[in-house]
């Protein structure tokens, strides 16, 4: 019953809280629609999408209620961390900040609803713990596996790229030429940031600071020792083909070379669920049968 009366009041108060932003938006959508109807000519803002009309809105709302106790390196650091994710600017450090605000709730209505079907004691607690620290490091759990997903694809895609723009190179065209031949015919995260990078080229910005912007928007190590040689070539005037040949050399060895040491480290990785799954299983095939015997034996 007790369970009940929580999980009701939890509800009714969410239900609340909802209907309150709800309301604010709505008026607010009422006097920027006055507005827009005088410098627009009647827009009706009624045409825009739910998610942009009310979601988007509150969630900006929860995440600077989010961002008021929260420290400011936090908000620089979590958003590198969303540009490096290719999140940023859909989900900016405000917006993430909600989505955390939104976890932790999320984590206190399935503590809950949890702490009833499992009882009291000890096994409540160990609940609770497991349920907010889901809630809490869950959130940056998935953006740093995001983040970690697009530098092993950069790195595993940078060697065949740079082979195709060496062989383009080679075959009479510039380097802006070869890249964009190259990015619309080979898909992937590597790809799609050099697409970026020649966009921001077409539109004036220099080939250097786009491949600094570049840089700092993946950081990934062999990628920015590629930029720094292109730099390099761009400043000394050396040949593009034979330094992209030598680059593509030198990223195959170091992928080459991770994939050894992850290979190394696979057998100790190996022990501990040998050790606790795969030991006991044949300890119980080997000497349960013996075990039998000898207990019958002492029965006898």
């Amino acid at each position: 019953m007790d369970l009940i009366i929580v999980v009701v009041a939890v509800g009714i108060a969410v239900a609340y809280v909802t209907a309150v932003v709800g309301l604010r938006i709505n008026r607010q959508g009422a006097g920027s629609s006055r507005r827009l109807a005088e410098l627009q000519g009647n827009r009706d803002i009624m045409e825009e999408p739910f998610s942009a009309r009310v979601v988007v809105p509150a969630m900006q709302r929860l995440g600077k209620l989010g961002m008021r106790f929260t420290p400011q390196e936090w908000a620089a650091r979590t958003r590198r961390r969303l540009v490096r994710a290719a999140y940023y600017p859909e989900i900016d450090e405000t917006s993430w900040a909600a989505i955390r605000v939104l976890s932790l709730l999320a984590a206190v209505i399935a503590f809950f609803i949890l702490a009833g079907l499992v009882g009291s004691g000890s096994a409540r607690w160990l609940v609770l713990g497991t349920v907010a620290v889901a809630g809490f490091y869950g959130p940056d759990q998935v953006l740093n596996r995001r983040v970690a997903g697009r530098v092993r694809a950069i790195e595993r895609d940078l060697p065949d790229l740079i082979d195709l723009l060496v062989i383009s190179i080679e075959a009479g065209l510039s380097f802006e030429a070869a890249l964009d031949r190259v990015v619309t015919h080979v898909p992937g995260e590597l790809s799609d940031e050099f697409g970026r990078m020649l966009q921001e080229s077409r539109v004036g910005v220099s080939r250097q600071e786009a491949m600094r912007a570049l840089a700092e928007r993946t950081d990934v190590d062999d990628l920015n020792s590629f930029i720094l040689a292109m730099n390099q070539a761009d400043t000394f005037g050396v040949s593009v083909g034979r330094m992209l040949r030598v680059q593509a050399d030198e990223m195959r060895v170091r992928r080459r070379q991770r994939a050894q040491e992850k290979a190394f480290a696979a057998p100790v990785k190996m022990v501990f669920p040998m050790v606790l799954c795969v030991f006991p299983a044949i300890f119980v095939i080997l000497l349960g049968p013996a075990m039998i015997n000898i207990v019958g034996n002492l029965g006898q």
